[in-house]
């Protein structure tokens, strides 16, 4: 089983992957294929550098270029979680591959949770007010953006299932395990 995952910044999807960690998946991030191919680079590891070098690759080699990338890094009989989607391409990818053996699920959570989350956490080069934090939202939605770009907006209404993350940790673990078990996932 192969569950794709995405959400706006700070909505939980992180959570998401790691919770199915302990649950025997393997958790496959784009975003860790993007620092490797930055790395290699020697491109600064920012968001924005890594959102741009995703855009790059997508123009040169297609929408659906770090999905394959993912999909090299697979074992078959072991279940995945695939996070960080930004562009249809990436689902298209997947469900061409898996079919019925792909979900992708959406998690919610307001933006004032988001938020909140976000200067809770305290990385380095996260928005430092509300007003930058609504730049990079507008971004990863996809607004001014190209095709090959960032396009949340899109993916986000491609999804087959959405989770709540708005409350306690243990109400979206809760909404997971449900998930999982209305998926028929045998973990």
């Amino acid at each position: 089983m192969i569950i794709g995952v995405t959400g706006a910044i700070c909505s939980g999807t992180t959570t998401f992957m790691n919770y199915l960690e302990g649950k025997d998946f393997i958790a496959l991030s784009y975003s860790d294929v993007l620092r490797n191919k930055a790395r290699k680079r020697g491109i600064e590891l920012t968001r924005k550098n890594l959102q741009d070098l995703g855009d790059l690759l997508r123009e040169e080699k297609g929408n659906g270029v770090l999905s394959l990338l993912l999909i090299e890094m697979m074992k078959k009989g072991k279940n995945y979680a695939v996070g960080n989607i930004r562009n249809p391409g990436e689902v298209e990818v997947l469900r061409e591959k898996f079919g019925e053996e792909f979900s992708f699920i959406l998690i919610k959570a307001s933006q004032k949770k988001r938020f909140e989350r976000l200067t809770e956490r305290a990385r380095e080069n996260d928005p430092q007010n509300f007003e930058d934090f609504l730049k990079v939202e507008s971004r990863d939605l996809g607004i001014g953006q190209e095709e090959n770009g960032q396009q949340h907006g899109k993916v986000f209404e491609m999804a087959d299932f959405e989770i709540e993350n708005d409350g306690f940790i243990e109400i979206f673990y809760g909404r997971i395990d449900s998930l999982i078990e209305d998926l028929d996932i045998n973990i």
